[in-house]
């Protein structure tokens, strides 16, 4: 995709957002998942290899969404990319429904893994990524993580084994919104300089605002260092897209009322009625 495509698509993926944490009638995790859309957006567009009619195509780049409570962010991009229908997204949170709160592992909907206790999704990174080394397989494997999140010890387990083992297929990008559920990240635990952690284990750095769109497809197409597997610490802002909800932690996780839903659509340039058809 071209640059204006990807716009296009975020402002897609946004009305997607608020049209399912509408319907489904609960609260949703619609803070961190709208600070996701534009490094999504450039990851399912133009990034990630993936064939949309073959969604267990061997060769295909893995995704995996470690912040999982963020598939807000994630289902829209399975959808805009062919993989999943707009019947299935429709079902979001719904009995039965293989889209629930975080994602559950489905290889048919483009769903890689499972993920919903923090911390747990690098070091599967680090599995796929070390298989394909043995392997010689060509596919790379990207993680998506919280800040928030980075306060888990096994995060840096992982850092520290996916340099020690030179894993140049390996790319994390981290969600760096500065709230987490409980508050401010910084006030829970202030991890100080994240760029310059990641650094000082061996990992290739790349610090970017992540809504500029221009700035992340440069920091994904920009050549690798060999050896090292690389971290795009990405700025973003909780709630992005929505004036209300932007840096608001009420709504890390809410309910999206009818008058919100209206008052967010109007944001996006989108009437209720066009919304509705």
């Amino acid at each position: 995709m071209e640059l204006a495509e990807i716009h296009a698509m975020t402002k897609s993926m946004r009305h997607k957002i608020l049209e399912i944490s509408h319907t489904c009638n609960l609260s949703a995790h619609l803070g961190g998942g709208l600070s996701m859309v534009e490094i999504m957006a450039v990851l399912y567009g133009r990034v990630l290899r993936y064939e949309p009619k073959n969604p267990r195509w061997e060769n295909r780049d893995r995704f995996i969404l470690s912040k999982g409570h963020g598939v807000l962010g994630y289902f829209p991009a399975l959808l805009l990319s062919g993989i999943i229908s707009n019947e299935v997204i429709k079902t979001f949170k719904t009995n039965g429904s293989d889209l629930i709160a975080h994602p559950v592992m489905n290889l048919d909907l483009g769903i890689e893994s499972s993920n919903g206790s923090l911390g747990q999704g690098l070091s599967m990174g680090v599995g796929i990524a070390l298989a394909a080394k043995k392997r010689q397989c060509d596919f790379n494997t990207y993680v998506y993580m919280g800040d928030g999140e980075c306060n888990e010890g096994s995060v840096w387990e992982a850092v520290m084994s996916a340099a020690q083992l030179g894993l140049d297929n390996l790319t994390a990008i981290v969600d760096y919104n500065k709230l987490q559920s409980d508050g401010d990240a910084h006030q829970i635990i202030d991890f100080g300089d994240l760029a310059g952690k990641f650094k000082s284990f061996g990992w290739d750095i790349q610090e970017i605002d992540g809504h500029d769109i221009a700035q992340i497809i440069n920091a994904f197409d920009a050549p690798r260092l060999v050896g090292c597997p690389r971290v795009l610490v990405a700025h973003t802002v909780k709630g992005k897209g929505i004036s209300f909800m932007e840096n608001n932690n009420e709504w890390h996780h809410n309910r999206l009322t009818k008058s919100n839903y209206d008052l967010a659509l109007a944001e996006l340039g989108i009437s209720v009625e066009v919304a509705e058809l």
